[in-house]
């Protein structure tokens, strides 16, 4: 309880509780908002710190196995935070401007990614030298400006399972296609918002950096711990099957000596039968036939 309303203070301290005009409410979002001061929409911040901690408990197990969580902000007071955040869990991101299919038409955006990647590898390793300086410049240009935009899912091998979005208004076509792909939404909501269009929604000013930068810090927290039980849970398994392995080497080293052994007994056992057998053969005695008493035969 302690927990709750420390976190509750930092939000309120944070500005997290600042919705929008009245004018601009989304009717939707009514169970969420506490009051209106001043024409302005408070939003009630226990039920922002139920939803945090429901979305991060989904997003901690997302992590726990293995999957990726892709970060996406494109708004000018976002981009810097969410980017930081994504780096230090080493999760995928978009914060300069979403690619129109990026989820959608996945393999022709992992086509330009690959095309980036050769162009920096030929600007690195020297291959390029051959080139004109105007051509350099130009392939310079271009890796630029594809790393602008796809620098954030380079290492994305696949799609990911789920999208942490701020400002689901602002980032509707992303929301979109995670939509269309089955992929699970985490989002920050404000009073301007649908929350029944994303899975998670996380009631909070997705104007104010602070606000912002509250929520994205504390679920980038929790995704951490979340990879962090899984590579302690990893190297467990690692320790147990060394173990496992051990034992049944030395079983094997074991048996092997338990069977050489009982082989070499065996061995001595037969010589020594052998050698009796032997002696045996050349002492055994024929019973002599002795002449019946009165000797020459039969009775007179």
């Amino acid at each position: 309880m302690e927990q709750n309303t420390s976190l509750q203070q930092q939000l309120l301290e944070a500005g997290v509780h600042f919705g929008h005009l009245r004018k601009k409410w989304n009717p939707k979002m009514l169970p969420y908002i506490f009051a209106e001061k001043k024409g302005i929409h408070i939003i009630d911040l226990n039920k922002t710190v139920d939803a945090l901690q429901e979305a991060s408990a989904a997003l901690k197990q997302v992590a726990k196995s293995g999957k990726k969580i892709m970060f996406v902000a494109t708004k000018k007071q976002a981009k810097e935070i969410v980017n930081e955040c994504a780096r230090r869990v080493n999760m995928p991101y978009a914060t300069e401007r979403w690619l129109g299919g990026m989820l959608t038409n996945f393999n022709t955006v992992r086509k330009s990614v690959k095309k980036m990647q050769s162009i920096d590898k030929m600007l690195n390793d020297g291959s390029a030298e051959s080139l004109t300086k105007k051509e350099r410049l130009t392939l310079s240009r271009d890796k630029e400006k594809m790393e602008k935009v796809l620098g954030g899912i380079a290492q994305l091998g696949r799609l990911p399972a789920a999208l942490f979005i701020v400002d689901i208004g602002h980032e509707h076509i992303a929301l979109a296609e995670a939509k269309r792909l089955g992929i699970t939404t985490f989002g920050m909501v404000d009073t301007n918002s649908d929350p029944n269009k994303v899975d998670f929604p996380i009631p909070a000013n997705d104007d104010a950096t602070k606000s912002i930068a509250i929520i994205t810090n504390y679920i980038t927290s929790v995704i951490a711990e979340g990879l962090a039980e899984r590579q302690a849970a990893k190297e467990e398994e690692t320790s147990t099957e060394e173990a496992d392995n051990e034992a049944e080497k030395r079983a094997a080293r074991l048996q092997a000596e338990a069977e050489s052994e009982g082989g070499r007994r065996r061995g001595e056992g037969g010589g020594e039968n052998r050698s009796r057998g032997g002696g045996g053969a050349t002492k055994r005695r024929v019973p002599s036939r002795r002449p019946a008493p009165g000797g020459g035969g039969g009775p007179r």
